[in-house]
């Protein structure tokens, strides 16, 4: 792949950025999948090869949990991720998949995918060969929060939530909500997750939700919350300084509307409709509880 970038020698310059495929089903996509993504990332231009709802259910005879249209979009809204190409030919276990385009730089599997027969099929190709271990897998790395410039003119907008269990539901409303300007997502804290929602609420922890938000790339900024309540977020409303504060109808609230009405906020609320073509998703009815 071919990129023009400036340089301190002239306007642009042509760089080659290596092209590196990985192969999957990434059904329930998680942390652990975008952590592989985010590291594969490292080695160049990440082309998903993603395997077909057809092609899964006749190598392994299970039903997806997730449509391969869902897969994608989920996959396509990851700043790690440059390209998905759907695969619906037979899967050959250790061969890299002709996706129609020049061969990859570099095929990158995980360690528990690494096989003899994949490592002699890229030697034999001519293909650099990357092996992503668990241990590299470890935390979610997240860019600190900046605070946005004085005299900055950029509308800016924030997001509260849980997102608890990521889906393609929390995509959609951060697509919207970023059409109004630089997308703030803060993040509840444990703490109040578990004050507002009960005994086994979160799922899962703030650093691993924090990182799954920041994870999109359509999110600017991305943080977790310091205060309590239903305006757990205050403190890092202060920071943001947000020009809107986008809600969708189940996180409606008087004390929001309030809060944002004496602030000289706009207050959004958007109704969950979701991306077209995509089934509606619910983190409680994913979570079970």
């Amino acid at each position: 792949m071919l990129v023009l970038l400036p340089t301190n020698h002239g306007p642009l310059t042509t760089v080659l950025m290596d092209c590196v495929i990985v192969t999957g089903s990434f059904d329930n996509l998680r942390s652990k999948h975008v952590r592989f993504l985010q590291e594969a990332a490292k080695w160049g231009k990440v082309h998903v090869a993603l395997w077909s709802d057809e092609t899964l259910q006749a190598l392994t005879g299970r039903v997806l949990a997730f449509p391969e249209r869902e897969r994608i979009y989920l996959l396509e809204s990851l700043r790690f991720v440059d390209q998905v190409t759907l695969v619906r030919e037979r899967i050959e276990p250790d061969a890299c998949p002709d996706l129609g385009a020049a061969p990859p730089h570099t095929w990158v599997v995980h360690e528990e995918s690494d096989t003899p027969g994949k490592r002699a099929y890229a030697q034999a190709q001519g293909i650099s060969y990357r092996v992503i271990r668990n241990q590299d897998l470890s935390g979610f790395p997240v860019p600190s929060f900046v605070p946005p410039a004085p005299d900055s003119a950029q509308k800016r907008v924030i997001v509260t939530g849980c997102f608890d269990w990521f889906h393609s539901g929390h995509v959609r409303f951060f697509e919207e909500a970023s059409g109004l300007g630089d997308l703030n997502v803060v993040v509840g804290h444990d703490a109040n997750i578990q004050l507002l929602k009960g005994e086994g609420h979160p799922l899962l922890s703030q650093d691993e939700r924090l990182y799954m938000v920041h994870s999109v790339r359509c999110v600017h900024q991305a943080m977790i919350s310091t205060g309590h309540g239903w305006l757990d977020a205050e403190p890092e409303i202060a920071l943001v300084k947000p020009h809107f504060y986008v809600v969708n109808e189940d996180g409606d609230k008087p004390e929001k509307r309030a809060f944002c009405a004496a602030h000289g906020i706009e207050y959004v609320v958007l109704k969950r409709i979701p991306k077209e073509g995509l089934p509606k998703r619910e983190s409680t009815v994913l979570r079970g509880y």
